[in-house]
C-alpha cells in the first residue's frame, strides 16, 4: 500500500514537473490553458531610442496594485541594454481567447494628465515581451493625427492577436484602440482582449517577421559589396605594382654589385640618388612613445580578433534573436582575447628593445577598457539624473569589473610574458645608425600628417554604405541580421587598410622620411575620423533625435565605436606596413 502511494506521488510530481517544463519561456512549449506571462519592459520617446524609462514611470494603473509584481532579470548584456521586465499581472492563457476585460480604472488628476500629455506629444512608445517575443505600441495617437482638436488622447484598449503552431507561440500583434481625451477629474478604464489563431509558420522562422528584408537586402547593399571588392582589386594591384616593378628596379641598381671593388661606386651612387634606400640605417629606429604604440597595436589586434569572433559566433548561433546576447558575447570574447593583445604588445615592445615591459603591459590592459569606462561613467551619470533604464545597475558594473580583473588582466599579463619570450628577439634586416639622419624638406603632400589624414579615406569608402545600415539598425529600431555582409565588409576593410598604409609608407620612405611608425598607424586610424564626421551627418540629416540625453548617448556610443575602430585599423595598417618595410629592406646590403 505504501509503495503504491509512493508511486502515485512520484507520478504526480513528474506530471507536475512536465507541466511546468512545458509552460516555460525557455523551451517555448505550452499546453492548452497554460499561463503565458506578459512582461512590461520600458517606455520612452520614439525619436530617442536610448531615452527609455520604467514602464510604470508613467502613471499607468496596475491590475493588482496591492501585490508586488515579479521582476525578470536577464543576463549581463540584457541589463546593459537597459531592459527591466516586470510582470504585467494580466491573465493570458495559451490558446484560450479572452473577451474584452477590464485591467483597471483610474482617476486623472492634474499631475497624471500632465505626464500622459507630455508622453503623447513626444510620441512615447512602450515595449512588452511574451514568450521572448517583443511587442510594441504607442501611448496615444500623435497630435498630428488629431489636428483641429485641442484635446490630447490616450489609448485605453489593447487587443492582442496571438498566432500559434501546435504547442508554440509564433507571433503576437498588439493593436491600441479606443482613444480617450485626457481631462483632469475624468475616469479612465483600461481594457484588453486576447484572440488566438492557428498559423502554419514553423517555430524556427517566427523571428523573420521582425527582419526588414527589403531594407537590408536592397540592391544598393549588394552594389556596395561589389564596389568595395573592386576597390580591393585596385589597391592590391597598386601594391603589387610597387613591389614588382618599382622595387625590382631599385634592387637591380643597388644590389647587383657584390664585389668589394664596387663598394666605393655603390656608396657614390647612394649619395647621388634619393629614395627609400637612403634611410636603411634609420628605418628600424624605435619610434617615440614606444610603450603607447605597443599598447595600441596589441589592443588593435585584439579588437580585430574580437570583432571577427563575435561575427562568426553570431552567424553560427543567430544571436540577434535573443535580448542582450551579442553584448554578453562581446564582453566575454574581449576578456578571452586579452591574451592576444598582451602577446602582440609584449612581443613588439621586446623586439624594439624596450625596457619598461610592465608599464607597457599595464597600458595594454587598461587603455581601451579605461577609455570606454570613462565615457560610460559620464553617460551613466546622465542616465541616473534622468532616472532612465539606460543607467547600469551597480551590481552589473561590479560584474564587468570582476571579469576584467580576474580574466582579462591576468590573460593580458600572461600574453605579455609569452610574447616577450617567444617573439621578442630583435631581428631587424638592417642595423640602426647611432646618429639619426636629417630629414630633407619635401612637398606638403608628402608630410606625415597629410599621408595619415588621407590614408583613412579609402577604408572609410569601403564601409560607407554598411555604416548606414549599421547606424539605421542601431538608432532606428531595426534588427541587424546580415552578418554575412558584415563579415565581407570587415575583411574588405582590413585589406584596404593594409594596402593604403603600405602605399602611404612607401611614399613617406621615398621622401627619405623614416618616421613611418606613427604615420602608418595614423593612416589606418584616421578612418575613425571620417566615421565620426559621417555620424554627425547621420545625426543631423537622418534622425529626429532631440534633447541633451539622447545627444549625449548618441555621440558617446559613437565615440566608443571610433576609439575601437581607430585602434583596430591603425594596428592592422601598421602590421601590414611593418611587413612591407621588412620585406623591402631585407635585400638591401649596405650595412
Amino acid at each position: 500500500m505504501a509503495s503504491a502511494r509512493a508511486a502515485a506521488l512520484v507520478a504526480a510530481v513528474m506530471a507536475l514537473m512536465a507541466g511546468v517544463a512545458l509552460a516555460d519561456e525557455h523551451n517555448h512549449r505550452y499546453q492548452v490553458g497554460d499561463t503565458v506571462t506578459l512582461w512590461v519592459n520600458k517606455v520612452g520617446p520614439y525619436n530617442n531610442p536610448q531615452e527609455t524609462y520604467n514602464y510604470y514611470l508613467l502613471p499607468f494603473c496596475k491590475p493588482k496594485p496591492v501585490d508586488k509584481p515579479r521582476h525578470k532579470w536577464g543576463g549581463l548584456g540584457e541589463v546593459l541594454q537597459g531592459n527591466e521586465l516586470i510582470d504585467s499581472q494580466l491573465e493570458l492563457k495559451f490558446r484560450t481567447d479572452l473577451p474584452k476585460r477590464e485591467i483597471c480604472t483610474m482617476s486623472l488628476d492634474d499631475d497624471k494628465v500632465e505626464d500622459f500629455t507630455e508622453a503623447v506629444r513626444r510620441h512615447y512608445w512602450y515595449e512588452f515581451f511574451a514568450d521572448e517575443l517583443p511587442i510594441w505600441g504607442f501611448v496615444g495617437p500623435p497630435p498630428e493625427q488629431t489636428q483641429g482638436d485641442t484635446n490630447v488622447y490616450i489609448y485605453t484598449h489593447k487587443s492582442l492577436d496571438i498566432a500559434y503552431n501546435g504547442d508554440r507561440i509564433i507571433h503576437i500583434n498588439l493593436t491600441s484602440e479606443s482613444p480617450q481625451p485626457l481631462t483632469s477629474g475624468a475616469s479612465l478604464t483600461f481594457t484588453y482582449q486576447v484572440q488566438w489563431k492557428a498559423s502554419s509558420i514553423p517555430f524556427v522562422r517566427r523571428f523573420e517577421r521582425y527582419l526588414d528584408f527589403n531594407f537590408f537586402e536592397h540592391q544598393i547593399h549588394w552594389f556596395s559589396i561589389f564596389n568595395s571588392f573592386m576597390m580591393v582589386i585596385f589597391l592590391t594591384g597598386l601594391v603589387a605594382m610597387i613591389m614588382l616593378r618599382t622595387l625590382r628596379k631599385d634592387y637591380a641598381k643597388y644590389t647587383a654589385r657584390s664585389d668589394a671593388d664596387d663598394l666605393e661606386s655603390l656608396e657614390r651612387d647612394m649619395n647621388e640618388e634619393s629614395g627609400w634606400k637612403l634611410v636603411h640605417g634609420d628605418v628600424f629606429r624605435p619610434p617615440k612613445y614606444l610603450e603607447v604604440l605597443a599598447a595600441l597595436i596589441g589592443t588593435g589586434v585584439q579588437l580585430a580578433l574580437l570583432v571577427l569572433s563575435v561575427i562568426l559566433i553570431t552567424i553560427a548561433g543567430t544571436l540577434f534573436v535573443e535580448r542582450g546576447t551579442i553584448v554578453t558575447v562581446f564582453i566575454i570574447c574581449y576578456a578571452l582575447t586579452s591574451f592576444v593583445g598582451g602577446y602582440v604588445s609584449g612581443g613588439f615592445y621586446a623586439r624594439a628593445e624596450g625596457k619598461n615591459w610592465i608599464q607597457t603591459m599595464l597600458v595594454t590592459a587598461c587603455l581601451f577598457p579605461l577609455s570606454c569606462f570613462s565615457i560610460a561613467f559620464v553617460l551613466n551619470t546622465i542616465a541616473i539624473f534622468y532616472q532612465s533604464l539606460a543607467a547600469v545597475p551597480f551590481f552589473s558594473i561590479v560584474i564587468v569589473l570582476l571579469i576584467w580583473m580576474f580574466i582579462s588582466f591576468p590573460l593580458c599579463l600572461f600574453g605579455t610574458v609569452v610574447g616577450r619570450n617567444w617573439a621578442g628577439a630583435p631581428d631587424h634586416p638592417c642595423r640602426v645608425k647611432r646618429i639619426p639622419s636629417p630629414i630633407p624638406d619635401k612637398k606638403w603632400y608628402l608630410r606625415p600628417s597629410v599621408i595619415a589624414l588621407v590614408g583613412g579615406l579609402l577604408p572609410f569608402g569601403s564601409i560607407f554604405i554598411e555604416m548606414y545600415f549599421i547606424f539605421t539598425s542601431f538608432w532606428n529600431y531595426k534588427v541587424y541580421y546580415v552578418y554575412g555582409f558584415f563579415l565581407l565588409v570587415f575583411l574588405i576593410l582590413l585589406i584596404v587598410t593594409v594596402c593604403v598604409t603600405i602605399v602611404g609608407t612607401y611614399f613617406l620612405l621615398n621622401a627619405e622620411n623614416y618616421h613611418w611608425h606613427w604615420t602608418a598607424f595614423s593612416a589606418g586610424a584616421s578612418t575613425s575620423v571620417y566615421v565620426m564626421l559621417y555620424s554627425l551627418h547621420y545625426f543631423l540629416m537622418k534622425t529626429k533625435m532631440t534633447g541633451f540625453f539622447q545627444t549625449a548617448f548618441y555621440f558617446g556610443y559613437t565615440l566608443m565605436l571610433c576609439l575601437g575602430l581607430s585602434m583596430m585599423c591603425g594596428a592592422v595598417g601598421y602590421l601590414g606596413s611593418m611587413a612591407f618595410v621588412r620585406r623591402i629592406f631585407r635585400n638591401v646590403k649596405v650595412d
